[in-house]
């Protein structure tokens, strides 16, 4: 099979890249970094490109069996006008030119990442697919992704929108950057720490991805995350446990507030949502709870 992975440098990208490298698959990734990363695969076809602009990179599109859209520039900064153009822009304009270059009627798939933002903060409301959106800035973001991912319906092309939780994994991503706070002894809840926090695995979500990949039954919103979701002080806990380090220092919200501006509201409110899709298909979690999915990824696993 051949696999196109847009944003394929990234956290996910690069263990997805090792994944089908693994099962046989030719690989071609498509970035905006001049060269791959030293850790990228050399098996892995390498295209650099700006994929908010249309370019000679949409070739590369046409030939595929399966198109997997991971990018989008990270939520995790300070959010001010700027920035959020460059969040939106970097997720719609790069889904818009992946579905214009597709070819109508050749049997691929498309795989296009949403989150569970989508579903806006609902409090302690169990949500799962088939919930309706909120009206905040990422949930708007993830509507207007989602639409984009969707026009590909409309060239017979099966249509998979894959609504991430916090991916939960070694060397990068948001467990990273909580690490740090707990090595140097001030790890602790955000705000008040009663917000639901919807996580996954890394691998998990790999495994959820070639299942989905696979199985062409399957189309529309499917919610990656664990059926195990948490509240913020509770992962707090079990991080601190993990690590054998603090868990009690709290970090105000209205300091989160000062430091990160709205994108504050992303991790004091958060959601709890459910992969009601993947559990009624029968997919088989390695790691559906938090504290051994810690211990996995502490451990080097």
């Amino acid at each position: 099979m051949r696999v196109l992975i847009t944003g394929g440098l990234g956290f996910v990208g690069t263990q997805l890249s090792i994944r089908f490298l693994e099962s046989g698959h030719n690989v071609t990734v498509v970035d905006h970094a001049a060269q791959p990363k030293p850790y990228t695969p050399a098996e892995v076809r390498y295209v650099s490109a700006d994929t908010t602009a249309p370019g000679p990179w949409q070739e590369e599109v046409s030939t595929q069996n399966l198109v997997i859209n991971l990018a989008g520039a990270s939520i995790f900064r300070r959010w001010n006008a700027a920035s959020k153009k460059l969040i939106y822009d970097s997720r719609t304009l790069t889904t818009r030119n992946v579905v214009e270059a597709m070819v109508a009627g050749n049997g691929s798939t498309f795989l296009s990442t949403s989150a569970v933002g989508y579903y806006g903060f609902r409090g302690d409301e169990v949500l799962v697919e088939t919930d309706g959106p909120g009206d905040d800035f990422l949930a708007r973001l993830c509507v207007d992704w989602e639409k984009e991912a969707r026009q590909a319906e409309k060239k017979e092309v099966r249509v998979v929108v894959t609504r991430f939780g916090i991916v939960l994994g070694k060397s990068g991503g948001a467990l990273q950057q909580m690490m740090a706070a707990f090595e140097k002894f001030v790890g602790g809840p955000l705000g008040n720490g009663r917000q639901w926090f919807s996580w996954i695995h890394m691998d998990d979500l790999l495994d959820a991805i070639v299942f989905l990949a696979n199985d062409l039954e399957i189309s529309g919103p499917v919610n990656c995350c664990s059926p195990n979701p948490v509240r913020n002080r509770d992962l707090a806990r079990a991080l601190g446990k993990a690590m054998r380090r603090p868990s009690y220092i709290s970090t105000p919200g209205f300091m989160l507030r000062l430091t990160l501006g709205q994108f504050a509201s992303a991790l004091l409110e958060g959601q709890r949502v459910i992969p009601a899709v993947l559990q009624e298909v029968g997919f088989q979690f390695q790691y559906p709870e938090l504290p051994e999915a810690l211990a996995s990824i502490l451990a080097g696993n």
